[in-house]
């Protein structure tokens, strides 16, 4: 059965166990951000996080779950993280349904908490940058669901906990559930929703699979699991909406109509502060959890939350590009780029294939720079895509550029008030040859004799490297 749990032992010697009192202040933050700067990315177990009040809290967080492209590849069966994009986009391809059990099955509503008991301030939730205005949820998965069809929705949206009942809750403006929250206020109703947090990161990263509106996440978990998702209903909104029934905390509530407030600035994943925006607020009648919750955050900004969405964009990306381009290996979205940058790797285009890939990836809407390479550069390095764009482009003849196209708003380089973002594409890939089964018409690139790298490798193998400087 699927949960965090079994994903923790898994990777129990890939844990980073903190006994220590930690703040949830920006502490625990520093520490990912520490360890981010060094290229180390083991997974944080917080075992006594401790508020400003000064008290320890009984729920011990974890964080960096998702941070190593190794082990987000391996919590879903994928043994070369190389190989995710083609084979996540073709897991969630091949849906299952999920399946429905009742409460007494369902750990997740083990303690209920309704009304005038809830108090989201005994959760450790995270205050994670300097600027942040309080403490925010990063990990919730909001789940709404569409009045017209009631097909529901999953994605991840950040909550500013205000009081022991209240928090914002921020639905980015093109998202799918402030298409369903919309509906419900142009009805004159409040928006039902319910945020479920810590789960197994087949069901987390099955959540983010880029789908068409109306369309439920959860079969695309079952496609991820090899299995149905387990859900129940929630205590407050019943079979309206489900939640995964072996997640660890779920936070149940309304989003009152045309009810705003200030939300931020909060540190983005872009690495800079958002501004602060007007949101709609929620306003919380039930908590659930287990018995013995474990408290699940994402590290906005910082590995922990750019890596996996960025590998699900690999998927996506994928999928778009290899109907158009049969030529297409890999997709890789760097953590460098934030979310902005993708590049592609291809195994000996045709004439004019690449440039189709191009106008086709351009209209993804995450995405504005694309680079195509061919299959001799590592697309996981941004040296070599840096070796392709200054050694295989001329910028008139291998780059086109696209304004008025969809984009992220949160882009720090956008002139305020603007809509619409410009993209490019560029073609870094080598000129094909004009004869069939002939080498491109390039110089060879330098290289050493196949036995003399093997002796260097043997050599350099004992020895001991840790004190040598970094580049």
């Amino acid at each position: 059965m699927y949960n965090l749990r079994l994903f923790l032992e898994e990777e129990k010697d890939n844990i980073f166990r903190i006994s220590d009192p930690i703040s949830l202040n920006q502490e625990i933050t520093a520490i990912q951000q520490e360890l981010d700067d060094k290229g180390d990315f083991p997974i944080i177990y917080v075992e006594k996080p401790r508020n400003d009040n000064g008290k320890i809290s009984k729920i011990p967080v974890v964080c960096n779950l998702t941070a190593s492209r190794d082990i987000t590849s391996r919590a879903l069966g994928i043994k070369n993280h190389e190989d995710f994009a083609r084979i996540y986009s073709n897991l969630t391809n091949e849906p299952i349904k999920p399946s429905i059990i009742s409460k007494k099955f369902a750990p997740v509503q083990q303690t209920i908490i309704k009304n005038s008991d809830v108090n989201l301030l005994e959760l450790p939730v995270l205050t994670q940058h300097k600027l942040d205005p309080g403490p925010y949820l990063t990990s919730a998965h909001a789940t709404t669901f569409d009045p017209d069809t009631n097909i529901d929705n999953t994605s991840i949206q950040r909550c500013w906990v205000k009081k022991k009942n209240k928090m914002s809750y921020y639905p980015y403006p093109a998202s799918h559930n402030m298409r369903n929250l919309k509906k419900f206020w142009n009805k004159g109703e409040a928006c039902p929703v319910a945020f479920w947090i810590g789960h197994h990161p087949k069901v987390l990263m099955g959540t983010q699979a880029k789908l068409s509106y109306p369309e439920s996440h959860w079969s695309a978990c079952g496609g991820l699991l090899g299995e149905p998702l387990r859900l129940v209903p929630s205590i407050t909104h019943g079979e309206k909406i489900m939640v995964p029934a072996d997640a660890e905390i779920v936070i149940e509530g309304y989003a009152p109509v045309n009810q705003l407030e200030a939300d931020g600035p909060f540190g983005e994943y872009t690495g800079y502060m958002g501004p602060q925006v007007s949101s709609p607020i929620c306003e919380v009648s039930c908590i659930t959890m287990r018995k013995d919750p474990i408290y699940h955050d994402y590290g906005s900004g910082h590995a922990d939350m750019l890596v996996p969405d960025n590998m699900v964009m690999e998927g996506k990306i994928y999928s778009i590009v290899k109907s158009v381009a049969p030529s297409v290996e890999k997709v890789h979205v760097p953590v460098s780029g934030r979310r902005f940058h993708a590049y592609v790797q291809c195994k000996n285009p045709k004439i004019g294939e690449v440039r189709d890939a191009l106008m086709a990836t351009l209209s993804y809407r995450r995405t504005k720079a694309i680079i195509f390479v061919d299959e001799d550069i590592n697309i996981f390095s941004d040296s070599d895509i840096m070796f392709a764009l200054a050694t295989r482009v001329q910028w008139e003849r291998d780059s086109i550029t696209v304004n008025g196209l969809q984009g992220s708003l949160m882009d720090p380089s956008i002139v305020r008030g603007a809509k619409t973002v410009q993209k490019i594409g560029i073609d870094a890939t080598l000129a094909p040859s004009e004869i069939p089964n002939t080498p491109a018409p390039i110089p060879p690139k330098n290289s050493v004799a196949e036995d003399a790298l093997k002796k260097a490798k043997s050599l350099l193998s004992n020895i001991n490297k840790d004190n040598w400087p970094k580049i």
